[in-house]
């Protein structure tokens, strides 16, 4: 029973996680807030340390989210690269 308790438990952090990887940037930001603020007024995080919480949760890593990381470039290394291309023919 004890097993089957932890694994649902596993279960249920891994969706969680997914589905708060694959959130759209606006309800991230907007549900990490809510979080941070929900912690901050049951006492157990300080005002600055809600506010650092709120800015880890609403970040997310790797690319294929729905928000600008710019790991994967700028328009001007993009220009750069375009330019190296047309010179190198």
């Amino acid at each position: 029973m004890t097993q089957q308790i932890i694994v649902g438990l596993i279960v249920a952090l891994a969706a969680f996680y997914a589905v708060w990887r694959w959130m759209p940037a606006g309800w991230r930001r907007t549900a990490a807030a809510r979080l941070a603020s929900g912690s901050q007024r049951a006492g157990l995080l300080d005002p600055q340390r809600a506010r650092r919480l709120a800015d880890s949760l609403a970040k997310t890593s790797g690319c294929g989210s729905c928000e600008t990381c710019g790991s994967c470039g700028t328009p001007a290394d993009s220009s750069a690269q375009a330019r190296r291309s047309t010179t190198a023919r």
